[in-house]
C-alpha cells in the first residue's frame, strides 16, 4: 500500500515537468516563412530645370503635342542668346520634334518650323542644309524678319569662305546679299535691335563659327 502515493507523486512531478516551458521545442526550419522581397521601384520621372525641356522630352515620349505648340515651344527655346544653342541635347531633340510635326502643320505654321531647322542646323553648321531650309521657309513666309536675319548670317558665312579661298568677287556677292537680307530684316521688324546691327556685327559674330568652315 505504500508504494501506491509515491507512484502517483512520481507521475504528478513529471506532468507537472511536461507543462513547463523548459520543454517546448522550436518549430523546424523548413516551416518558417521569409518575408517577400519589396517591389521593385519605378525610375523616377525625369525632371529638367526648364518647364520647356519637360514639355518636349514628354512629346518625345508619346505625349500629344500639336504643330501649333511645337512652334511655340521652338520659339521660345530658340530665343536669341538661349543657353539651348550651348545643349547638343537640347537641339537633337527639337530637330525631332520639328521633323515630325512638318509634315503635319498647316501652311501658316510650315515656315516657323522650317525656320527653327534652319537656325539650329545653322548653330550645328551645318550650313548647307540650314540653307535650304530657310530658304523654304522664306518661299512660304517671306515677311519674317528672323528668316531674313538667317539668311543673312549664313550669306556671311560664305563671304568668309570665299575670301579664305581669294574669291573677293564671290566674296563681295555674298557680303551684298547679307547687307540685303539684314536691311530686309530691319524693315519687317524695326523696333528689333538684334535686325538695327551692321554687316561688320554680324562678321563678328561669325568668328565663332569659323573655325569650321564647310562649303
Amino acid at each position: 500500500m505504500t508504494k501506491l502515493p509515491i507512484i502517483l507523486c512520481c507521475l504528478i512531478l513529471v506532468m507537472a515537468g511536461a507543462g513547463c516551458g523548459g520543454g517546448r521545442t522550436k518549430p523546424p526550419a523548413s516551416r518558417l516563412s521569409k518575408a517577400p522581397p519589396p517591389p521593385p521601384r519605378s525610375p523616377l520621372p525625369t525632371t529638367y530645370e526648364h518647364p520647356d525641356e519637360t514639355v518636349l522630352e514628354g512629346a518625345l515620349q508619346g505625349q500629344f503635342i500639336s504643330p501649333e505648340e511645337v512652334a511655340k515651344l521652338s520659339d521660345r527655346m530658340l530665343a536669341e542668346g538661349s543657353s539651348t544653342f550651348q545643349n547638343e541635347q537640347s537641339m537633337a531633340r527639337l530637330v525631332i520634334a520639328l521633323t515630325k510635326n512638318l509634315n503635319e502643320a498647316p501652311q501658316e505654321l510650315r515656315h516657323r518650323l522650317l525656320r527653327n531647322l534652319g537656325i539650329i542646323h545653322y548653330h550645328q553648321k551645318k550650313f548647307n542644309l540650314a540653307r535650304q531650309e530657310l530658304q523654304q521657309a522664306n518661299e512660304l513666309y517671306p515677311r519674317d524678319a528672323r528668316t531674313h536675319f538667317y539668311l543673312a548670317r549664313l550669306a556671311t558665312h560664305q563671304g568668309k569662305i570665299y575670301q579664305r579661298k581669294g574669291l573677293a568677287k564671290k566674296a563681295k556677292g555674298q557680303f551684298n546679299l547679307a547687307a540685303n537680307e539684314l536691311e530686309l530684316a530691319r524693315k519687317l521688324e524695326p523696333s528689333n535691335p538684334l535686325y538695327r546691327q551692321d554687316l561688320k556685327q554680324v562678321l563678328i559674330e561669325e568668328r565663332s563659327l569659323s573655325t569650321d568652315l564647310k562649303k
